[in-house]
């Protein structure tokens, strides 16, 4: 059974650091890009960040460039997504997702989602 796994979110003041992970079963992650996609309550959900299937490729949107970092290790099936200076518009439910594009737009599995909540 294909699964995407999310742990990490919670709450942080502003300025703060979260380290989110997912992790992938029920397929061969290897042969996938995996990415984030998030969506803040009342908005449309929107692309983070994708990684290519061997890590030698990475994109972002323009909001999280420059403070976050996604990585993976396919020896373990997971990737991860490192939040540094988060703000508040960061707040968002994150999803991990399979066979993300470099345009961030599409998709073809996610996860249930982990809550970031950013505030003081």
């Amino acid at each position: 059974q294909l699964q995407l796994v999310e742990s990490g979110g919670g709450l942080v003041q502003p300025g703060g650091s979260l380290r989110l992970s997912c992790a992938a079963s029920g397929f061969t992650m290897d042969y996938y890009s995996i990415g984030w996609f998030r969506q803040a309550p009342g908005k449309e959900h929107e692309g983070v960040s994708c990684i290519s299937s061997r890590g030698d490729s990475t994109v972002y949107s323009g909001p999280v460039k420059g403070r976050f970092t996604i990585s993976r290790d396919n020896a373990k099936n997971t990737v991860y997504l490192q939040l540094n200076r988060l703000k508040p518009e960061d707040t968002a439910v994150y999803y991990c997702v399979r066979k993300c594009t470099p345009s961030l737009t599409e998709f073809d599995y996610r996860g249930q989602g982990t809550q970031v909540t950013v505030s003081s």
